[in-house]
C-alpha cells in the first residue's frame, strides 16, 4: 500500500495470521520491492517453521529470490491468488480497508521514523485491542490463546 511520508511515497507490508486475523509482520520502507516483504518477515516473533502457507496476490514484490529463500529455509508453501479472483485475498483486503479507515485516513506522516513508529502502535492495539466479529468478538490474541487452550 502506497502512503505519502514527507511528500513522497512510501509503502507498508502487512502479513496476517488467517486463523485469527492478527497481523505477525509489517513494515515500511521507500520502495515497493523484495526488502519490503522481508522486513515484514524479520518482524515475526513466533517460530517461521510453524507457518504452512503464505499467500499472496501476484505483486512482483513477492516473485524474488528473497522472498523464494525465505520460504524455502523454512519449508512454507506459497499460493498465489487466481488473476482477477479478489476472493482469494478477501482477509487481507479487508484488514487493508480498517487499515486505511482506521489508521491511514487523514494522517500526514512526517518522515518514515514517524510512520514506523505510529504502524508499531496500530499493529499492537488492532492485535490486542480491537474486536473482530469474526472471532466471536475477541481480538485477535485473546482469540489466539483462548482456541490454543
Amino acid at each position: 500500500m502506497p502512503y505519502q511520508v514527507g511528500g513522497k511515497w512510501h509503502y507498508i507490508c502487512l502479513l496476517i495470521d488467517l486463523f485469527n486475523r492478527e497481523i505477525i509482520g509489517y513494515s515500511a520502507i521507500p520502495n515497493k520491492t523484495a526488502e519490503l516483504v522481508q522486513q515484514a518477515f524479520h518482524k515475526i516473533t513466533r517460530p517461521l517453521n510453524k507457518i504452512t502457507l503464505f499467500h499472496t496476490d501476484r505483486g512482483n514484490e513477492f516473485k524474488n529470490k528473497i522472498i523464494d529463500e525465505i520460504l524455502i529455509t523454512f519449508n512454507i508453501k506459497r499460493s498465489l491468488s487466481a488473476k482477477g479472483c479478489p476472493y482469494d485475498n478477501a482477509v487481507a483486503e479487508t484488514t487493508y480497508k480498517t487499515f486505511k479507515t482506521e489508521f491511514i485516513k487523514g494522517k500526514k506522516f512526517e518522515n518514515l521514523t514517524q510512520l514506523k513508529c505510529e504502524l508499531f502502535d496500530f499493529v499492537n492495539w488492532y492485535n490486542n485491542r480491537r474486536i473482530h466479529g469474526s472471532l466471536n468478538y475477541l481480538m485477535p490474541v485473546e482469540f489466539r490463546k483462548w482456541r490454543s487452550t
